[in-house]
This record gives C-alpha cells, sequence and structure tokens, in this order.
C-alpha cells in the first residue's frame, strides 16, 4: 500500500503548513521525514494517517481507496502521546489493543514481550513508566495487529543507546514484512541507517528528495 500526496496544501486561518507538498511513500520502504520545527513535518503525517484532511491537493492509499475507516483499521501510530491509558498497565494497554482489532490478547501480549523485551515493568500503570519504557509498549500497542501503514513522529527521543538500536530493527523488520513505514525525525543519525529515502520540508515546502 503505497501512499502518494500529490499537490497538498494545508493551511490554518492565515498560516500555511503545506505548500504543495508531493511524495511517493512506498510499500516496503522506511521513509524519512526531516526538516526544522514548523517545516510542516508533523502535518504532512497527520494527512498520511487521516487525522488531518488536506485544503487542497490529493492523497491516494492505494487499495484503500478513499476510505478512512479502511486506512485507520491498516494503521499503527506513534506520536508525541503514547495513546497509551495512564491507569493501565504496560500488559493490559496491548492487550486493549488486541481486542479491539479482534486478535487473542494473551498471545499478543506475549509476542509483543518478546519482541520488546517488556520485563516486570509490563505490570506496573503506565504512569510510572521511563521515557524508554513507554515507548517500547507504544511501540507494541501500534503494531498489535502488523499494521500495512506505520507512522512514527519523533520515535528516539528520550531513547538510550540500546533503545534506538531495538527501533531501527524493528523498524526495518516492518519495512521487510511489507509495511509502508514513514518515520518524522530530528535524529540525522538514525535517519541515515534507518531510511531508505528522504524528503526534506522547510516551510512547508519539498527542498530535497532523495
Amino acid at each position: 500500500m503505497s501512499v502518494e500526496l500529490r499537490s497538498v496544501t494545508k493551511t490554518f486561518g492565515t498560516v500555511r503548513a503545506l505548500l504543495g507538498v508531493s511524495a511517493t511513500f512506498e510499500a516496503g520502504k522506511v521513509s524519512m521525514v526531516l526538516g526544522p520545527n514548523g517545516s510542516g513535518k508533523s502535518t504532512l503525517l497527520a494527512i498520511v494517517g487521516t487525522l488531518s484532511r488536506p485544503t487542497s491537493g490529493r492523497v491516494s492509499h492505494g487499495d484503500l481507496g478513499a476510505s478512512r475507516a479502511k486506512v485507520r483499521q491498516a494503521l499503527g501510530w506513534v506520536g508525541h502521546d503514547a495513546l497509551c491509558y495512564a491507569d493501565l498497565s504496560g500488559r493490559e494497554n496491548i492487550e486493549l489493543a488486541a481486542r479491539l482489532h479482534g486478535l487473542d490478547a494473551g498471545e499478543a501480549f506475549e509476542s509483543a514481550r518478546a519482541r520488546f523485551d517488556l520485563g516486570a515493568f509490563a505490570e506496573r500503570p503506565f504512569r510510572t513508566y521511563s521515557r524508554g519504557q513507554r515507548q517500547r509498549v507504544a511501540l507494541a500497542r501500534a503494531l498489535v495487529q502488523a499494521p500495512r501503514l506505520l507512522l512514527l513522529d519523533e520515535p528516539t527521543t528520550g531513547l538510550d543507546v540500546a533503545g534506538v538500536a531495538r527501533l531501527r530493527d524493528v523498524v526495518r523488520e516492518e519495512a521487510a514484512r511489507g509495511s509502508t513505514v514513514v518515520v518524522v525525525t530530528h535524529d540525522e543519525g538514525f535517519a541515515r541507517d534507518t531510511g531508505d529515502s528522504r524528503l526534506v520540508l522547510q516551510r512547508g515546502k519539498v527542498v530535497e528528495e532523495a
């Protein structure tokens, strides 16, 4: 499921967040979106994930067509908000996500436990976690249904070296599985070591594509 944007513009009142952005994010590839603060990166990600509509232009999600419901069912999202319930444990957050997708909750958690090295902390309330522990559970929640479209907004923030290495492996595994992966990041090293392509935004415009 490749995602195509053609001449996408997004305005918020008098603020122009995106100006005629055209790009293709390919299935089975990791696409990195870079640029300074305020360049439109998160706005672009929200449009790709159908959380925001473009003011003008066209967005295509391959065989899913124009159905926002189908796109969201296929979507895995990790943003600045972990989208986990603070008073539930990591296990309970992951199992809840699994049930919402019609999956076996116990099997989903055991798979996540092994993949993300979820120790005893996964039984504690999510609000007690360190930044790295929060990120591991957030990723496990986002990947519980093997999403066809994975969107990550600054996923390396707060992670130590081991955490970044684990994240890199997971992102590459998801692309190898055939997922379309789009990552917004300021981390040039992570972008270089993990990405297959890069799109650089500045003041809402594409200034580099490679």
